[in-house]
């Protein structure tokens, strides 16, 4: 029992001393560590996580080593943060480059996969933008942070639009909502000169019936580079 009080309170002290240095640090390390996470400072988050966690939980672990590590990293993080702002080369290693998803209303699906994002999660994305038709979207960015930044179409907003065929589907639980069904749906691929269902990367359409479509393999070459 004595033993064991004695690591509660070694571990309630561990506490007390441990999260006043993180305080210090964090501040130390820059709001952009805690806001924005490129993929370097979220690797340091997670490494303080498991030399804090550890250190918290084991009475066994020697408590100035794990001081030591916390300040390492913390100028690790410092002195990359630097780094990268003084040389580009060194900034495209360890960070996430932005890459343009969407360019006139038309998903990029090569660069979709690129990235390791779905169709459903930029739509998401785009409807936390209030934007429910990608024919509003001229432009849509993936930051390095992964958040997604959109310049919408210099155009009045469109009726909201629903998929209907995602990645050569047809989504066929959709159709009757819409009052359509899936011969319709094909008849007007044919009109928009695709003959087969499996070019079709993307296709919706609003309760006006108008259909819009990314075919796969879209040509990105068009696109500005992101710096």
């Amino acid at each position: 029992m004595e033993d064991l009080l004695k690591d509660l309170l070694l571990v309630g002290w561990r506490v007390l001393t441990i999260l006043p240095l993180l305080l210090v640090i964090t501040l130390f390390m820059g709001k952009r560590a805690v806001g924005e996470l490129p993929v370097f400072d979220f690797l340091v988050i997670i490494t303080l996580a498991s030399v804090v966690g550890a250190d918290i939980a084991d009475p066994n672990i020697n408590h100035l080593p794990t001081i030591f590590a916390i300040i390492v990293i913390a100028l690790l993080q410092k002195t990359v943060a630097h780094l990268k702002i003084a040389s580009q080369k060194v900034d495209q290693v360890v960070t996430f480059e932005a890459t343009i998803v969407i360019q006139d209303g038309i998903f990029l699906n090569q660069n979709l996969k690129k990235i390791g994002y779905t169709v459903s999660n930029i739509l998401e994305m785009l409807r936390n933008n209030e934007i429910f038709d990608i024919r509003e979207v001229e432009t849509a960015i993936i930051e390095a942070n992964g958040e997604l930044s959109v310049l919408k179409a210099k155009s009045s907003p469109l009726p909201i639009s629903f998929p209907v065929v995602l990645e050569g589907k047809i989504m066929e639980d959709v159709l009757p909502a819409l009052h359509v069904d899936k011969e319709w749906l094909i008849k007007k691929l044919h009109e928009s000169n695709i003959e087969q269902l499996e070019d079709v990367f993307f296709a919706s359409i609003n309760r006006q019936k108008d259909l819009h479509i990314s075919k796969f393999n879209q040509d990105p070459l068009f696109v500005p580079p992101i710096k």
